[in-house]
């Protein structure tokens, strides 16, 4: 299917804030590494990834108008990664220059589609945005998701004060006092977050809502589905079982808040509702090999499921 493309000229949907770079694939065949040997045949593949590429392509993919917000190096791998993003409709005036280079990430694959992440941020801990850039894409946006690069927090700010509703994916996150994470968990009105390294996801998600019940926080359990919680209740949706074998897992949990944020805060969709989309966003993620093209659509996303 093809990806609608938003009217020129309006102001855009979602902004996407934070970190893009090159990815590189090695998809490790099945059974155990032999270290010993000097080499092995794999399949290597490079794509426009990392949570900021990943997510601004998915909200572009489903139809609505997407800025990025970011830094890319003048080499061949930003250039890369700013046409990738070009022909995914996705708005790259915000993208300013990091003199160190473009950010780049090796990813080793298993077999089973889990992945060991190798990142090199470059300078990325140390840049300081162009806020007027930023105040220029955020302007009448609904919808601000940002991701948890340093300077990303000082976007917050202007994205509350331009009206936008404020996601952030804390990724890996152990600790509820993790000093570099409380900037992004105060501003935020939606959080995400990986359960992987959690020993009970559901007692985390309590917490973070026990200091701000008005949000909702989402939880990626991977095979095991997601934890959405609210107010109310923490509820439980289990993974979606579609789309084809599971190959590769980078980018899951950027589409999981894509698919959810698209349907709650873009199009105002009940809870379960924009749970079922997350989760079909992310399983449709893991059936794609690098690089990643042609993730899922509005149609697919928002087909009735048995």
């Amino acid at each position: 299917m093809s990806a609608h493309i938003p009217a020129a000229g309006a102001a855009n949907d979602v902004v996407v804030v934070g970190n893009a770079g090159l990815d590189t694939q090695a998809y490790l065949p099945p059974g155990e590494v032999d270290w010993s040997a000097d080499s092995r045949f794999v399949r290597v593949r490079d794509g426009a990834g990392q949570a900021g590429a990943y997510a601004s392509r998915g909200y572009a993919r489903l139809g609505f108008k997407t800025a990025f917000v970011g830094h890319l190096g003048d080499d061949a791998a930003g250039h890369f990664v700013r046409q990738v993003l070009t022909r995914d409709h996705v708005d790259v005036q915000g993208v300013w220059l990091d003199p160190a280079g473009t950010a780049r990430s090796v990813n080793l694959v298993l077999a089973d589609g889990s992945r060991k992440a190798f990142y090199d941020g470059r300078d990325h801990m140390t840049l300081a945005p162009d806020l007027e850039a930023c105040r220029h894409a955020l302007r009448g946006a609904r919808l601000a998701h940002v991701n948890l690069a340093n300077w990303a927090r000082q976007v917050i700010p202007l994205a509350r004060s331009a009206g936008a509703r404020v996601a952030t994916d804390l990724q890996d996150v152990r600790a509820l006092d993790d000093a570099y994470r409380t900037d992004f968990i105060t501003g935020s009105d939606y959080l995400f977050l990986s359960g992987a390294n959690l020993a009970q996801p559901a007692d985390f998600v309590r917490a973070l809502l026990a200091r701000r019940p008005d949000r909702i926080v989402v939880a990626g359990l991977g095979a095991d589905g997601c934890l959405v919680g609210t107010a109310q209740a923490i509820a439980h949706f289990p993974a979606l079982d579609a789309f084809g074998p599971v190959v590769d897992t980078n980018g899951a949990g950027d589409a999981l808040a894509v698919g959810f944020l698209s349907a709650h805060a873009l199009l105002g969709l009940p809870i379960a509702e924009a749970a079922r989309w997350g989760q079909r966003a992310a399983r449709y993620t893991c059936a794609l090999r690098a690089p990643k093209d042609g993730l899922i659509d509005r149609e697919t996303i928002s087909a009735a499921w048995v």
